[in-house]
């Protein structure tokens, strides 16, 4: 982490807490003399889907105080606000527990490959339902990779 986003980080945490939310993700990437400042953010409660309006609620703070993080300067910057996509990656308990009933493709460290639906977890653990009715308990510390599946219904 650069010291760039570590200010920035520090600058938005405690906006971000406030309004109840949890921040996921802090993304920057640079297009010539433009940033873009991706702000991932998410209800703390797993079980409580975020809105658009506690999005659009804490967009215009953080703006507000980006404006006054010094080691932005006074190069342009574009600021999105969003939730996790499905394409964001489980890595913490806290993204099973929002995605149980769902489908999960995910990698083992030694390499399996397992697709099911998460049935329940916890803090260390999740148990992933396959195709047959079979539930799999995998710790978080063997699995390298794991995403949501999109399904069309």
């Amino acid at each position: 982490m650069t010291s760039v986003d570590s200010a920035i980080k520090e600058a938005i945490a405690p906006i971000v807490l406030e309004a109840n939310l949890f921040l996921e993700a802090l993304q920057i990437t640079t297009a010539g003399k433009h940033r873009v400042i991706r702000v991932l953010v998410d209800s703390l409660n797993p079980q409580t889907p975020l809105s658009l309006d506690e999005v659009t609620a804490v967009t215009k703070p953080i703006s507000a105080i980006l404006d006054t993080v010094a080691l932005l300067g006074d190069k342009a910057f574009t600021l999105e606000v969003s939730s996790p996509g499905v394409d964001f990656p489980l890595t913490l308990p806290r993204h099973w527990a929002k995605n149980q009933g769902r489908l999960v493709a995910l990698v083992k460290k030694s390499g399996e490959k397992v697709t099911g639906r998460i049935s329940s977890s916890d803090e260390q653990a999740v148990q992933i339902e396959s195709k047959k009715g079979d539930l799999t308990p995998l710790l978080y510390a063997d699995i390298t990779r794991a995403q949501i599946e999109i399904e069309f219904k």
